[in-house]
């Protein structure tokens, strides 16, 4: 069993500048008007404004790296969004290229070397060895899965146009939220606020 964290990556990464221009002709279709200051402000405007449908014209795509319950609120957004999930039916953790082993991601409110931790590592260790034995006994893969936590580490592919993203990110940075699917959500927020600014500055 090994235990890792959550992570991210972009796999579909717009330019700055092109995903202005493209949004720009989108708005500028709709009022058939001139190109008035710089894109940047006509947009901010436009968002305010809330006519956001014309942001729906640029996908940024992530692979993201969670636990099972963590996707499953994931894929909850499905406006504007396309989804590629690791498959535990496919997936057998036994073999070479996955280590043989199971990964694992330690939940929030959980501090290692705790008495918690303990009593959660004992457990993730049992799951991983429930699934082995059921594996080498015969079962397959996808009747063995029954065994594996919530915490399972999973590779998710994740694509959403810019106003997807947007509700994504209002929802999931809220303290509401899950606090390990906040801390995803933020994390990502950053970067999306220093790569795409006029569109993820205001949340």
């Amino acid at each position: 069993m090994k235990i890792i964290e959550q992570s991210f990556k972009f796999t579909q990464k717009p330019g700055y500048n092109q995903t202005l221009e493209t949004i720009d002709q989108a708005a500028r279709t709709c009022y058939q008007s001139d190109p008035k200051g710089d894109k940047e402000s006509f947009i901010r405007q436009l968002i305010k404004a809330g006519h956001e449908s014309v942001i729906e014209h640029v996908n940024i795509g992530v692979e993201i790296i969670t636990d099972r319950g963590i996707s499953h609120e994931l894929v909850r957004h499905r406006i504007g969004a396309s989804y590629s999930q690791e498959s535990s039916r496919y997936c057998s953790y036994i073999k070479q290229k996955f280590g043989s082993e199971i990964k694992v991601i330690l939940p929030s409110g959980i501090t290692g070397g705790s008495p918690e931790y303990l009593k959660w590592e004992a457990a993730m260790k049992n799951a991983e060895n429930s699934y082995m034995n059921l594996l080498e006994l015969g079962l397959s893969a996808q009747i063995a899965r029954s065994v594996l936590p919530t915490c399972l580490a999973t590779t998710i592919h994740v694509t959403l146009n810019l106003r997807s993203w947007r509700h994504f990110f209002k929802l999931r940075t809220s303290p509401r939220a899950h606090p390990d699917m906040r801390k995803l959500a933020i994390d990502m927020l950053q970067e999306f606020r220093q790569l795409w600014p006029v569109f993820f500055k205001d949340i």
